[in-house]
């Protein structure tokens, strides 16, 4: 029962490690580099949250009709397009 335990606690303690070891590699890899200025276009969308009922206005995008941001867990909803 003794040599049980103690090999089912390094087990689980090696892998709390490679977890923990994962999370931090995660951290450590830098962000993506912002793209360049010339390939953002200018939008006028404004979004707003059926959750909570924020709104929110992006101005520029990577492509004419950009996916829409995501709060409170879900996909914003399209209020207004400015054009």
């Amino acid at each position: 029962v003794n040599l049980v335990a103690a090999a089912s606690a390094v087990l689980f303690g090696a892998l709390i490690l490679r977890v923990g070891w994962f999370f931090l590699q995660q951290f450590a890899t830098p962000p993506p580099p912002p793209p360049d200025p010339g390939t953002l276009r200018r939008v006028r969308l404004t979004y707003r949250c059926p959750v909570c009922g924020a709104e929110v206005r992006m101005t520029s995008a990577a492509t004419e009709d950009p996916e829409p941001p995501r709060h409170c867990m879900e996909e914003m909803e399209l209020v207004a397009s400015e054009e």
